[in-house]
């Protein structure tokens, strides 16, 4: 396989504090060993660019990179964005090749090229040490006396409502109902006394006629 890039140079710098790191690598795009097809192959050196460059970034990793041609400042820089590695397609880095190239009046991509990239590594979980994305709902019922999880069998928006209503008005069965006691024939008289169906609960026509009702809570 031709080789297709030539790395002149490489500097690391690492930003413990943002937990980030900055790699400056100076390279050449080789030119192709004949002219049978000189699109395909910068087309294939660029890739195999930024698959080097890239080799050391994980995908849920924020990537910004600069490429500035080192023989001609005159050249506008190229400049990606910040984004997680897993979104910087193909598309992206051609949009910007092609934008880059139709604003300098002289672009050889063949010129000795400086390529920075920055990354962010984004912390993840509740602390140092875990890795974790989230709690259980359960759990989280169990430690925020605002979150009420709902563990009926049927009509678990009816629920939800009484035990709302029960919260606003102090009533003295809120526990109860929280629990699930005591809650069952409460929710059928709401529904016989309203003629409302919520067991499709959201989308359901009928939650508009719950709204009218009820009005807004909060």
């Amino acid at each position: 396989m031709a080789r297709r890039i030539e790395i002149v140079d490489t500097i690391r710098r690492q930003y413990r504090r943002y937990n980030a790191v900055g790699t400056q690598h100076t390279v050449r795009l080789l030119p192709p060993e004949d002219n049978s097809d000189p699109v395909g192959h910068f087309i294939a050196s660029v890739n195999a660019l930024f698959e080097y460059v890239l080799q050391d970034v994980i995908d849920s990793d924020m990537v910004g990179i600069t490429i500035h041609n080192q023989v001609n400042p005159n050249d506008k820089p190229i400049g990606i964005t910040f984004r997680r590695k897993d979104q910087l397609s193909g598309d992206v880095v051609w949009s910007v090749f092609e934008e880059v190239s139709q604003s300098n009046a002289i672009f050889n991509a063949f010129d000795t090229l400086v390529v920075t990239v920055h990354s962010v590594t984004m912390p993840a979980g509740f602390g140092r040490g875990i890795k974790d994305k989230g709690r259980l709902l359960s759990v989280m019922a169990q430690l925020k006396r605002s979150i009420v999880e709902v563990k009926a069998e049927e009509n678990c928006l009816a629920h939800g409502i009484i035990i709302a209503i029960a919260k606003l008005e102090n009533d003295a069965n809120y526990k109860a109902y929280r629990q699930g006691r005591k809650i069952r024939p409460v929710v059928q008289s709401l529904l016989q006394e309203t003629g409302i169906d919520l067991t499709r609960g959201e989308g359901s026509p009928n939650l508009t006629g719950s709204k009218n009702t009820f009005g807004t809570i909060g």
